[in-house]
């Protein structure tokens, strides 16, 4: 009898052990969305935790322009949090290729994500995901709804009503047309070329078939995006040369311009610095019945650290993560950030509602730059940023721009050749 009593004793102690060092478990989450501490901390661990009170969850954000520089030195010194909000593409690619990121292909809710939502964190051909993908942004255009009814204009669907449009509100003058600078460059890749381009090289079919060498950035499908880029120089108002970004967003919150040239991201901040209602358009069509193509970019994923102690319970918040659940819990937090679940889930904000619907109408690409083609010197994606600018301010015609941007991608890029990543910097 004593010596089952002390059986039955161990075995409850070691139970008793097991459970108090689970309910000890702490995971933390490196990440640069700093924004987004709040949301974390009053919705979405406190989601997870009721489900696995045993797991405690800790969001340690770092500033933005420090995520990257700070990650790789506390993955290299093996100080790093156990989960690590993951950049698109070659960023994560090279921590996992350094061993740094954990294969996560057979993870329980990776097949609640679609190929091309799982493409900016897999490997080249696709056999190895190394992040739950969490979110994307996609690219349209917003207008002011009041300044649309004052002066009759319906949503433009084709490129035809979309000048029409621009024409009068233009020849009305009380608001500038469309606001966007070219200033900071970027925006007049992102939310001009890469925003109406897939329309015309047809979405995945036209990324793919540069990537393969099967076409190139001097064909029509590519050079056309800009001769329509072009013609936006007319309907940016005086001195959008030297127009930044916060001064487009400026002009649009305040009522000044018309439409803005979007990335669903300023969904949230818009609607809180804007006194008008905020509609949005999906890119025109160059004619009625073609089919549509938005950029739907994926965004921000989450990874395993490899050398996490806490793999186990890394692995249930992934699970979780990569569930309609927590998919829910963060497009309605943090509208504009779309999640790339599969599984359908119901968004409360109209305009993000009104956004993420074009998923049902158009095809989804994602940012033709993003996926190889930026690996060398020159950058094609850095490049895309001048060459769009220099169209828009007519100091290049499409022409010499696509020449350009085609030139510096042959010096270094071999279709059908591995293409390495380069070494993570120090």
């Amino acid at each position: 009898m004593t010596r089952q009593f002390l059986t039955v004793s161990i075995s409850l102690a070691a139970l008793a052990a097991a459970t108090a060092a689970r309910a000890d478990t702490t995971l933390t989450i490196e990440s640069w969305r700093n924004d987004d501490l709040a949301t974390w901390q009053e919705q979405i661990i406190p989601a997870f935790e009721k489900e696995h009170p045993d797991i405690k969850v800790v969001f340690s954000p770092s500033a933005p322009t420090e995520y990257d520089a700070a990650l790789g030195a506390k993955l290299d010194a093996g100080s790093a949090g156990d989960l690590i909000a993951c950049r698109p593409f070659d960023k994560s690619l090279q921590l996992f290729q350094k061993k740094q990121l954990t294969d996560l292909s057979k993870l329980s809710g990776m097949e609640n994500f679609s190929a091309i939502s799982k493409t900016a964190w897999s490997t080249d051909d696709g056999s190895q995901t190394f992040c739950v993908p969490m979110a994307a942004v996609l690219h349209g255009f917003m207008y002011n709804e009041t300044a649309f009814q004052e002066l009759g204009i319906q949503v433009p669907k084709t490129e035809d009503e979309f000048f029409a449009a621009l024409d009068k509100i233009k020849a009305d003058g009380r608001y500038v047309p469309m606001a966007m600078g070219t200033k900071d460059q970027w925006e007049a890749a992102t939310m001009g070329y890469q925003n109406i381009g897939p329309n015309y090289w047809k979405g995945e079919d036209g990324r793919k078939a540069l990537i393969e060498g099967k076409e190139k950035l001097t064909d029509a499908a590519w050079t056309k995006p800009y001769e329509t880029l072009a013609k936006w120089n007319g309907y940016l108002g005086d001195g959008f040369e030297a127009q930044t970004y916060p001064d487009s967003q400026n002009l649009f919150t305040l009522g000044r311009a018309a439409i803005y040239p979007a990335g669903s991201w300023e969904i949230a901040t818009f609607e809180k610095q804007a006194d008008f209602k905020i509609g949005a358009f999906k890119p025109p069509v160059q004619k009625a019945g073609d089919t549509c193509y938005i950029s739907d970019h994926p965004d921000i994923a989450l990874g395993l650290n490899a050398a996490s102690p806490n793999k186990a319970a890394a692995e249930t918040f992934l699970s979780w993560v990569a569930s309609p659940a927590f998919a829910d819990i963060y497009g309605n937090a943090l509208p504009g950030f779309f999640p790339l679940n599969e599984k359908p889930i119901e968004l409360k904000n109209d305009l993000a509602k009104e956004i993420v619907g074009w998923r049902n109408d158009c095809q989804r690409t994602i940012r033709s730059t993003y996926q190889i083609l930026s690996r060398g010197t020159p950058n094609l994606e850095n490049e895309t940023w001048t060459e769009s600018a220099n169209v828009i301010n007519k100091s290049e015609t499409p022409e010499q721009a696509a020449e350009k941007l085609q030139k510096g991608l042959d010096a270094w890029y071999k279709p059908g050749q591995p293409t390495p990543v380069a070494a993570p910097a120090k």
